[in-house]
């Protein structure tokens, strides 16, 4: 009889833990139904502004808990009791279902989303005229992450209230249609570790209070407007590890303070009216392995500094107006190098043997230069780079070699070419007819020598350089070029 009642108990103990467990779970159940009624209705709106299906609330009335939507998501706060806050909203592509409506925009409501910390929205924006207000983002004070991209209706001006978001760590708003300047309050964003405004239609200088994102690593202003001087103050962004400013209107010198920047990874300054020389101080840039400066006039030797760059893999400095010859001790030390160009220059002088050295070098332009003289790249280095070896427009070179006809040597109009053969001292290592100065960076016909054109050279030597390039074509070749000397 004791043993029965000693279970009893036990059944009773365990009976109450289980009752007292289910109505957690039911307090659970019923706390994740519960948002703040303002809260809601401004999902509702914002969403309501942004997708086609006017039938979205009904469908997900608690977005945060029983109807849930995959561009949503929310987290519990400390209030008592604890309640859902929608804390990311994105809309993209990824998620298809339902699509961005024609007339989508951002909506009034979206400062009803208090404790909003992702905001993303990608190729939304269409057809309808989308601007960025001064108040739309005035209240989001927890907004961590702001990428609003692709949207070629958003225009107008980036509104200076983001600034006065001082927790904001990424801020990306980039190929749309913003016009204007860059707000110059930038040191407010002291968490910003991302900047893109990238593919857009911003003009002005680089404000120098940019000095003040003592956080950002990232830095991408490509393909604007933008004129004038990178500002010095960039140099004291000692967390950068890229700096893209390709494609704008920049028009000074490299300020020296840019090689204080040990961590930088990537260098684009490339299509811009930079002007050289290149500051030796960016041999301070130790952990740099992309250096893009192609298309500026920098008008001045290979910087030299380049070859203290250890962790370089891919240089290009291509149509910068170089001159001189390539140092053949230049990129000895720079065994991480995948990629080198140096076309579209005047640079002069043979072509150094040892690139082929570079145990990783897969890629090698030194097109449309002024570089002479015999061939000696090994044939093993030759094959291992087959057509990313380019070497056109460099008509005073000449090879000993066969193999070396297999090298890309086409000219403008595509008609393949071999290099020709060095037929003696001098013959083979000439320049017939380079372009004038400055012309071989317009891939135009211009740039070709004259028997492109249907002219022979007027000098012997030119001739047989001809000649010799045709023989080798064909037995036509040898009687055409007999009767152009007879005439």
């Amino acid at each position: 009889m004791g043993s029965h009642c000693f279970y009893l108990v036990v059944f009773l103990i365990l009976a109450g833990e289980l009752i007292a467990v289910e109505r957690k779970l039911e307090e659970v159940r019923d706390m994740t139904m519960e948002m703040e009624e303002e809260e809601l209705l401004g999902v509702f709106e914002v969403m309501g502004s942004f997708l086609e299906d006017p039938e979205w609330a009904q469908m997900h009335p608690q977005p945060c808990s029983e109807t849930p939507w995959p561009g949503i998501e929310c987290e519990i706060g400390q209030e008592n009791p604890p309640i859902f806050h929608v804390t990311k909203i994105h809309i993209g592509p990824d998620v298809i279902n339902p699509p961005c409506k024609f007339s989508a925009n951002l909506s009034d409501s979206l400062p009803q989303l208090r404790f909003l910390k992702t905001l993303s929205v990608f190729n939304c924006f269409l057809t309808s005229p989308v601007t960025l207000s001064q108040t739309l983002f005035a209240s989001l004070s927890s907004l961590e992450h702001l990428s609003l991209q692709s949207n070629p209706s958003l225009s107008g001006h980036i509104p200076s209230s983001l600034t006065n978001i001082s927790g904001l760590r990424v801020l990306s708003l980039s190929q749309n249609n913003l016009q204007g300047p860059i707000p110059n309050d930038l040191e407010k964003m002291i968490s910003l570790e991302q900047l893109d405004l990238s593919d857009n239609n911003l003009d002005g200088e680089i404000p120098r209070e940019i000095s003040g994102l003592t956080s950002l690593e990232i830095l991408d202003l490509s393909w604007n407007n933008l004129r004038g001087q990178l500002p010095s103050s960039l140099g004291q962004l000692q967390h950068l590890q890229k700096i893209d400013l390709r494609f704008n209107k920049l028009s000074r010198l490299i300020p020296p303070d840019l090689g204080k920047l040990n961590r930088l990874v990537l260098l684009d300054l490339s299509h811009n009216y930079i002007p050289g020389p290149i500051p030796e101080t960016l041999s301070g840039l130790q952990q740099l392995q992309y250096l893009l400066l192609d298309h500026n006039p920098i008008n001045s030797p290979i910087p030299l500094f380049v070859s203290n760059l250890n962790n370089l893999t891919s240089i290009s400095l291509s149509g910068c107006g170089l001159k001189g010859p390539i140092p053949s001790s230049l990129f000895s030390s720079l065994n991480n190098l995948t990629a080198l160009s140096l076309a579209n220059n005047s640079l002069t002088g043979s072509i150094p043997t040892n690139l082929a050295l570079l145990p990783n070098l897969n890629q090698l332009n030194l097109s449309h230069n002024q570089l002479s003289g015999k061939l000696l790249l090994p044939e093993i280095f030759i094959i291992k780079l087959g057509n990313r070896l380019d070497l056109r427009g460099n008509y005073g070179i000449c090879t000993s070699n066969d193999l070396y006809s297999k090298i890309n040597y086409t000219n403008s109009h595509n008609y393949p070419q071999t290099l020709p053969p060095c037929m003696g001292k001098g013959i083979g290592e000439i320049n017939t007819s380079y372009p004038q100065e400055g012309q071989h960076q317009e891939h135009s016909k211009d740039t070709q020598p004259s028997w492109h054109h249907g002219r022979t050279s007027s000098s012997s030597t030119g001739a047989v350089c001809i000649c010799t390039n045709l023989i080798l074509s064909s037995t036509a070749g040898f009687v055409l070029c007999f009767m152009g000397f007879l005439l």
